[in-house]
């Protein structure tokens, strides 16, 4: 797993440059959350948020979001930058805290890829433990490539291993601009799930 702290320290944050890409996709999946919401949008959990890159955005769409990262010097710039409106936590998303409540839907841009086995299978249960019924998970993450050890990057069966209460709805390619080499030959893709109400 990446030393995401050590890196935050050093001011090596590459992943941050997908922003752009990353963000218009991701507008493009609260839009159709939001169309398939009657009573509108409730609780987001933005889980490995960071510096706060793509949180605000969730909140401007009507989300009452929550980011929560590992690394405190993250939550501590993305409280700095606001908005007001949206909470930050320091957290782990292999142990995410059982008193943030339950939430509505659950964004994890490039987070659940640099887990090993235990630590995914473990954001799975806390992401299960924090839904409500019919809660969306999308979730953006490399593939495996012959890059992984250096990128990291996980396949469809180790995402819906993780998540075995969950439906797949759907999985699409993700953008690669703003991906420099080699994280542009691992072949992102989004994944969409739901949580059952029943």
């Amino acid at each position: 797993m990446t030393n995401y702290a050590r890196m935050y320290r050093l001011g090596l944050t590459p992943w941050e440059r997908y922003g752009p890409a990353a963000g218009a996709q991701l507008r493009s999946w609260l839009d159709r959350e939001a169309e398939e919401r009657p009573n509108g949008p409730g609780r987001a959990l933005d889980i490995g948020c960071g510096r706060g890159q793509f949180t605000p955005e969730i909140a401007r769409y009507g989300w009452e979001a929550v980011g929560v990262d590992l690394v405190p010097e993250a939550i501590g710039a993305a409280r700095r930058k606001g908005p007001t409106e949206v909470a930050y936590v320091v957290g782990d998303a292999a142990d995410l805290p059982a008193n943030l409540g339950a939430f509505d839907l659950f964004v994890d841009i490039g987070c659940f890829q640099g887990l090993d086995a235990v630590q995914r299978t473990a954001e799975g249960k806390g992401v299960t433990a924090l839904a409500a019924p019919g809660a969306t998970l999308l979730m953006l993450a490399f593939g495996p490539s012959k890059y992984r050890r250096l990128v990291e990057g996980v396949s469809q069966a180790e995402v819906e291993a993780a998540f075995p209460a969950w439906e797949l709805l759907e999985v699409a390619d993700a953008a690669t601009e703003g991906l420099g080499w080699p994280m542009n030959r691992t072949s992102p893709k989004w994944y969409r799930f739901r949580r059952p109400t029943g």
